[in-house]
């Protein structure tokens, strides 16, 4: 039988939920099971809501899935998850940002600004020209997030035109059990390609009305090769992370708690290259290596008031501090040398953000009659400061500054008869920029701004097992620090100046799509979950690098130069039985320049990715298989532009729950079975080769 396109694959895989859909007469089904993705909770859309009844398309990875997977990189995390993945160096741990539906770019250019990104509820960011964007220790966190479209700038931000990631860190309670009042939790965890060793320690403590956990981790991992066999330079790094969290509950039968949450991330990266995200080898070539030195902190402190006895009141207040710091140092491997103007990034240097945030909010319970009325009320304010220096002094082209934002919002959850919901919001962001002494004397200038973002998204459930959503959404970006304020010298092309005259970017976004469930489909007790989502994304204004022409007049260094449209769709299904499950994960984005016709440099490849897997109690085995499917893409780039491509992977969980064994977790995962050599096409380099991925851990309670 003659192997078929990727393409083509991916659209019969795609037909499976639709056939399902077409047998029989449903019945309702509801699931929060592991296997049953669409039966989770999320909690970052307002209320808590299953997923499968929120109107918006949203995903989440919970924490027998990090362990199951053993990601170390974004795109590893989200393999399985529509509509998000990473872009830039597959195999480094810093190099790599985010995509979702084509929003995000590996040289980041400003682009993760368009995507929130949070830890406990603190808002994260760090952007610097061909540097990753997230750099906390994925083995910190039990669950991850994903709200799609720029919808989620109600709660996060406006801005968010490509949507929200939430990441929460382990609780204590993850690991106590009923009567326990002390546990630990050792484990050490092996990779083949590279030969990688973790080692990491878990303390979760219950003493009265607190609980505690502390944990404490440590990797060390050799350069990694693609599937031909070449060695990925730069992959090496030694990295320790930790955690303390404590929370306390207190009050009228404990309705009010107060939780501390504090992370460290660290990692070296000795002789990796200058360019982390990767591209040719001539790229690479040209900057040469150094040593590289990042510093990942995130605490929070956060109280809150259930205010059982009152239906209006239900509050939440949260300080937080973000800090990310970046030391470059000892570079070599390049004819180039530090000095004045672009080659400046060759010097030591250090580079920095660190934000403030307060967030108030409360959610009044409305509800009388047949309405179920929720209304969310939030303030926070920040301040963000960039931070860039080397040993010539300030960098024009990467400029210190501070950016304080006050937003207010409000969104309101109203629900008819159990059937009709109906979800408005508005969130209003107030700017004020301020250069620094260098970018003042650059040209620069302190500037204000507003940003409006409203929405409203409505479900309806037709039967107790079809529904239908959909929404409008409109999102307006301010720009940011690096993008008012850069400026270079004159050259061999003429000089950049601060971009003063910028205008604020705007989404408009549409979403339709329905969820359709079932119960006994295949046998008894099984069930079907099924979410298709339908989306597009109009943007104007979008702010890019401003092109240059040899003898030309100086130009800013930043302009409104682009109009473009998003369009696409996501699949997420997913099949539980007593025996086996299925999932499915679907994402189809197309995009265009308004301006040229041809497709954006970022948009992602059509892919289908297919897990099948099985169950088997009595031996506290599941044992699964994933089939990744990519298309060909061309884009308006030819770095994004790529070739269809399949991968395998296969994984293997034992945790025995009685006898002397109990208490172990056993993970297996390889991932590309097969060492298929490829490259994702939002890749600058290729993919790793065939990795077999061991971890072993075994919990003791006191």
């Amino acid at each position: 039988m003659p192997i078929l396109k990727a393409a083509r694959r991916a659209r019969l895989l795609c037909t499976v939920p639709v056939i399902l859909l077409c047998a029989g007469p449903a019945a309702a089904q509801e699931s929060d099971g592991f296997f049953q993705v669409l039966g989770r909770i999320i909690l970052g859309t307002g209320t808590a809501k299953v997923a499968i009844d929120t109107p918006q398309a949203v995903s989440t990875i919970e924490a027998e899935e990090l362990e199951r997977d053993q990601a170390t990189t974004i795109g590893d995390l989200f393999k399985a998850v529509p509509g998000i993945q990473g872009t830039g160096s597959p195999a480094r741990p810093l190099g790599q940002a985010f995509n979702i539906r084509g929003i995000g770019t590996f040289d980041q250019s400003s682009s993760e600004s368009r995507i929130a990104v949070t830890v406990d509820g603190a808002p994260k960011f760090y952007e610097s020209y061909r540097m990753g964007s997230f750099f906390s220790d994925l083995d910190l966190f039990k669950r991850v997030e994903v709200l799609r479209g720029p919808a989620s700038s109600t709660l996060y931000g406006s801005g968010a035109i490509g949507g929200a990631v939430n990441f929460t860190t382990k609780d204590a309670s993850d690991f106590l059990e009923d009567g326990e009042t002390q546990v630990f939790r050792f484990s050490t965890s092996f990779d083949s390609n590279g030969d990688g060793l973790g080692l990491g320690v878990i303390s979760a403590t219950r003493a009265g009305n607190g609980e505690y956990v502390a944990a404490l981790n440590f990797s060390d991992i050799n350069d990694r090769v693609d599937g031909s066999g070449a060695v990925l330079r730069g992959t090496a790094f030694d990295g320790v992370s930790g955690l303390l969290k404590g929370k306390w509950s207190f009050g009228a039968d404990e309705e009010q708690s107060l939780t501390l949450s504090f992370t460290r991330s660290e990692s070296d990266l000795p002789g990796s290259p200058v360019v982390q995200t990767g591209g040719t080898a001539a790229t690479l070539a040209t900057f040469g290596l150094h040593d590289l030195r990042t510093v990942d902190d995130t605490l929070t402190l956060t109280w809150r008031n259930e205010f059982r006895d009152n239906p209006l009141l239900d509050l939440t207040a949260q300080l937080s501090f973000a800090e990310t710091s970046v030391d470059k140092s000892n570079f070599r491997g390049t004819a180039l040398v530090c000095g004045p103007g672009l080659t400046q990034v060759l010097c030591p240097s250090s580079y920095g953000y660190a934000t403030t945030t307060v967030k108030l909010e409360n959610t009044a319970d409305l509800s009388g009659g047949a309405w179920e009325n929720y209304l969310t009320l939030g303030v926070q304010f920040s301040e963000q400061e960039r931070s860039a220096t080397s040993s010539l002094g300030a960098f024009g082209f990467h400029p210190e500054g501070e950016d304080r934002r006050i937003g207010v919002y409000a969104q309101g959850e109203f629900t008819f008869g159990e059937r009709l919901t109906i979800i408005p919001g508005l969130r209003v962001d107030f700017g004020n920029r301020t250069p620094s002494a260098a970018a003042l004397a650059a040209g620069a200038r302190p500037a204000e701004d507003t940003a409006v973002s409203p929405k409203i998204a409505a479900m309806y459930e037709v039967s107790d097992s079809f529904a239908i959503f959909g929404s409008l959404a409109r999102t307006e970006r301010m720009p940011t620090l690096d993008e008012l304020y850069s400026s270079e010298a004159a050259g061999a092309l003429p000089a950049r100046t601060p971009s003063l005259n910028l205008q604020k970017e705007e989404a408009d976004t549409v979403e339709l799509g329905f969820t359709w469930q079932r119960e006994g489909l295949l046998s008894e007790g099984d069930s079907l979950q099924m979410k298709v989502t339908a989306f597009h994304n109009d943007l104007t204004n979008m702010i890019a690098t401003t092109p240059r022409v040899a003898g030309g007049p100086a130009v800013p260094f930043f302009s409104n130069i682009n109009a473009a449209e998003l369009w696409g769709a996501e699949i997420e299904a997913a099949y539980d039985a007593e025996r086996w499950f299925a999932q499915l994960a679907y994402s189809h984005v197309k995009s265009k320049n308004k301006a040229t016709g041809l497709t954006l440099p970022d948009t992602p490849a059509e892919n289908v990715v297919l897990t099948v897997g099985a169950k088997l109690p009595e031996q506290s085995l599941t044992v699964g298989w994933r089939a990744s499917y990519f298309d060909n893409i061309r884009t308006s780039s030819a770095a994004t532009t790529g070739a269809s491509y399949d991968t395998h992977d296969l994984f293997v969980t034992w945790s025995p729950d009685e006898g002397p064994l109990a208490g172990l977790e056993v993970n297996l995962a390889v991932d590309n079975v097969f060492d298929r050599n490829y490259r994702n096409n939002l890749a600058t380099e290729n993919a790793l080769g065939r990795a077999a991925k061991l971890s072993i851990a075994k919990r003791i309670a006191f």
